[in-house]
C-alpha cells in the first residue's frame, strides 16, 4: 500500500479523529455482530498506547441529516467501553459545536472520545464545507480506517483530508493490501465466486475479474440471467431483463479469452419466497414455471469445489443462495466448508452478506481475510479510485 498510516505520523498528544464504520446490526436492543467494532481496535489501542487523544467518528443507519434517537451511539458506546476497560469512553451527544471542541480540549494523552451519529448532521453527506472545517476544528489528524465508506465522498469520509493531514488505520491498511493482491500480485490460478442477488451490482467487478482470473465462478440469484441466457426458463426466479444480452456476450467471451467461466447445473427450487416454502431439486432448465431458484444444487457445489482445487487466490462476493432461509443455505454452506479446509491457498471475501454468511457459520477465522466493505470492495474490485481512499497521504 503506497499509503501513510498511523505508523508514519507522530500521534503523541495530538486530537486524532478517526473514521471508524460502526454501522451494526442492532435488534432488541442489543448489537447482534460486533465485528466492525472489533476490528478497529488495533488501531484505537495503538493510538491510546502512544497517548494520543482519540476522537471515534461513525455512523448508524440512514438518518438523512435529522437527529433519530433510536439511532443515538448510547449502546455502541457502552459495548466499546467493555471491550477497552481500561481507558474507558466519554461518549458526546453531538458531532460538532462547543460543547465537542471543549470536551476533546480538555481530554488527556491517551483519553477516547466517541461523537455523535455524524449523519445526524445534514452537511456530513453534503461534504458540507463549512460542516467540513467544523469537524476539522476537533482534531490535528485525520485518520480513516473505515473501508466501508470509503467509496462515499462525505465530510469524515474524504472532505478532511483537505484540512487536515490524513493517514490510514491498521484496518484499512490489512484491507487494501489484501484486496490490491487480488488486483496486482495474485498467486495463480486466481478464481473468483460471485454470487448474491443481482448481475447489475457486479458488472463492475466480473468485466474486471475477466481480464485477471483463471476461474470465474456464478452463483446465487444472479444465476437466473445466466441460465436466461442459455436459454433455460428460469420460472419465478429474479431475472434482470436488461443484463440478459450482457451474461450471453460474457459467456462467449470468456471463451474466448481462455477463462474457465463455470454456471450451475442443478438449483434448489421453492414455489415461494419464504423459509417455509415447498423446495425441491431440479437440474438448471427444468424450472418449473411458478417456481424460483432459492440456492445451487449440489452437483454444482461438487464442480464448483473441483474447479477450485488448484486455486492458489480466491475471491469470494455473494452468498450461492438465500443464506438467511436454513432451507437454502446448503451451497454457501458447501463452498465455505471447503474453503476452510484449504491450506494452500490465499482466501479473500467480500463484506456484507458473505460476511455474515462466514460468520453465521462460525469459519471466519479459518479465511484468509474477510473485508469489512460491502459496496466499497466491490467498487475497489473494479479498479475505482474511493475517494476516502485516494484522499490519504502518499508514502514519500
Amino acid at each position: 500500500m503506497n499509503k501513510k498510516t498511523i505508523r508514519d505520523i507522530d500521534v503523541t498528544g495530538k486530537r486524532v479523529l478517526v473514521r471508524v464504520d460502526y454501522n451494526v446490526p442492532i435488534e432488541n436492543g442489543r448489537i447482534t455482530d460486533d465485528t466492525r467494532i472489533r476490528a478497529t481496535l488495533p488501531t484505537i489501542n495503538y493510538l491510546l498506547k502512544e497517548k494520543a487523544r482519540v476522537v471515534l467518528c461513525t455512523h448508524l443507519g440512514r438518518p438523512e441529516g435529522k437527529i433519530v434517537d433510536e439511532l443515538r451511539l448510547s449502546l455502541i458506546a457502552k459495548h466499546l467501553a467493555a471491550l477497552i476497560t481500561k481507558t474507558g469512553i466519554i461518549y458526546i451527544q453531538e458531532s460538532i459545536g462547543d460543547h465537542a471542541y471543549a470536551t476533546i480540549s480538555a481530554l488527556q494523552p491517551g483519553g477516547l472520545v466517541l461523537l455523535e451519529n455524524i449523519r445526524f448532521e445534514s452537511g456530513e453527506e453534503k461534504n458540507d464545507l463549512e460542516f467540513t472545517k467544523s469537524l476539522a476544528r476537533l482534531a490535528d489528524i485525520f485518520v480513516n480506517d473505515a473501508l466501508a465508506t470509503a467509496h462515499r465522498a462525505h465530510a469524515s469520509t474524504s472532505g478532511l483530508a483537505n484540512f487536515l493531514p490524513a493517514v490510514s488505520g491498521f484496518l484499512m491498511e490489512q484491507e487494501l493490501n489484501m484486496l490490491n493482491m487480488v488486483l496486482e500480485s495474485p498467486k495463480k490460478p486466481l478464481a473468483a465466486i460471485l454470487g448474491g442477488a443481482k448481475v447489475s451490482d457486479k458488472i463492475g467487478v466480473i468485466n474486471k475479474l475477466l481480464d485477471i482470473a483463471q476461474v470465474i465462478i456464478i452463483g446465487g440469484g444472479m444465476a437466473a440471467t445466466f441460465s436466461k441466457a442459455l436459454g433455460h426458463e428460469v420460472g419465478q426466479s429474479l431475472l434482470e431483463e436488461k443484463w440478459i444480452e450482457f451474461a450471453g456476450n460474457l459467456i462467449v467471451e470468456s471463451k474466448n479469452k481462455g477463462v474457465e467461466l463455470l454456471l450451475p447445473k442443478d438449483f434448489v427450487v421453492a414455489n415461494k419466497f419464504d423459509a417455509d416454502a415447498a423446495f425441491q431439486l431440479v437440474s438448471s432448465n427444468s424450472i418449473p414455471p411458478e417456481w424460483r431458484i432459492m440456492d445451487i444444487g449440489p452437483e454444482t457445489s461438487k464442480m464448483f469445489t473441483n474447479a477450485l482445487e488448484e486455486c492458489k487466490t480466491i475471491v469470494w462476493n455473494g452468498p450461492m443462495g438465500v443464506f438467511e432461509f436454513e432451507n437454502f443455505r446448503s451451497g454457501t454452506k458447501y463452498l465455505a466448508d471447503f474453503l476452510s479446509n484449504l491450506s494452500d491457498a490465499t482466501t479473500v471475501l467480500g463484506g456484507g452478506s458473505t460476511g455474515q454468511a462466514i460468520r453465521k457459520l462460525g469459519l471466519e477465522d479459518k479465511m484468509s481475510h474477510v473485508s469489512t466493505g460491502g459496496g466499497a470492495t466491490l467498487e475497489f474490485l473494479e479498479g475505482k479510485e474511493l475517494p476516502g481512499v485516494i484522499s490519504l497521504l502518499d508514502i514519500d
